[in-house]
């Protein structure tokens, strides 16, 4: 399937009465525009491609569906607006995510790690929609309560593991698929609780959005399987964040390779 066959497949599909398409054949994407809210996205057509190459048919069917769903959220925000706040959560994302929106508006953001930095959304059901500044006056909300109500939310959400043991270390997987595995690394009082139980170094993972993975690493061999599997799911995932893990210690995530640097030049102190 070429570029110009995908665009006719999704036109074909979408219901263009409510749809305005645009096709930048130069830059291969496709813009589609709301006709009633005056608002649209943009899709990378190599991206889904790819996908279609080796998904086929469910490549297609998964696109339609978040275009979908992004609409529907769209449509809900110009019609209702925003009123709650309990519907703001964090969202981890890597530190070379856009920092602003496609309309050119500043994301609501907070630092978080040199890998990943926090932003927040407005939890529309099916999907999200990130919060940028132009957003605070239709909550009539300053960016700090933004900040505070979604602290308050990730602490609501389910922390159900699944455990795995390889040569003798423990890995905990939170795979929720609602859109926040990854927010979980926010949560200070469920790090802490593992903390207590965690026998070996503790480490914490966000390969993409929708895992959080947790590392009781009792050996060398650990690090190795923690490397691979965080390389493998940052790989497939579809939003990825990094590959690289933390260990946490005291409250605080430190990248791994920081860590082992330091291990070396103690190891050179003490000799």
């Amino acid at each position: 399937m070429k570029s110009k066959q995908l665009v006719e497949e999704l036109k074909k599909r979408l219901d263009d009465q409510r749809y305005e398409f645009n096709f930048d054949q130069e830059h291969d994407k496709l813009r589609i525009e709301h006709k009633s809210i005056k608002r649209g996205i943009d899709i990378s057509l190599p991206e889904i491609l790819s996908k279609y190459n080796v998904r086929k048919e469910k490549a297609i069917e998964e696109v339609i569906y978040t275009i979908d769903q992004t609409f529907l959220a769209m449509e809900k925000e110009h019609t209702e607006g925003f009123q709650d706040l309990s519907l703001v959560y964090p969202i981890i994302r890597s530190t070379s995510f856009p920092l602003t929106s496609k309309e050119g508006h500043h994301f609501i953001t907070t630092d978080h790690t040199a890998e990943t930095r926090i932003y927040y959304a407005l939890d529309l059901g099916n999907t999200y929609r990130l919060i940028d500044e132009s957003m605070l006056s239709k909550l009539n909300v300053t960016a700090n309560q933004i900040r505070e109500a979604a602290r308050f939310s990730v602490r609501k959400l389910p922390t159900n593991m699944k455990k795995d043991e390889v040569a003798g270390n423990i890995y905990y997987f939170i795979n929720e698929n609602d859109g926040y595995d990854a927010s979980r690394i926010l949560n200070d009082a469920f790090l802490n609780k593992m903390k207590n139980q965690i026998e070996g170094d503790m480490t914490v993972s966000v390969p993409h959005q929708d895992v959080l993975i947790i590392g009781d690493i009792r050996n060398e061999t650990g690090y190795d399987v923690l490397a691979q599997m965080t390389m493998h799911f940052f790989s497939v995932g579809a939003v990825p964040i990094t590959s690289l893990s933390f260990v946490y210690e005291n409250g605080e995530l430190e990248p791994i390779f920081i860590l082992a640097k330091n291990r070396v030049k103690k190891e050179q102190d003490e000799k």
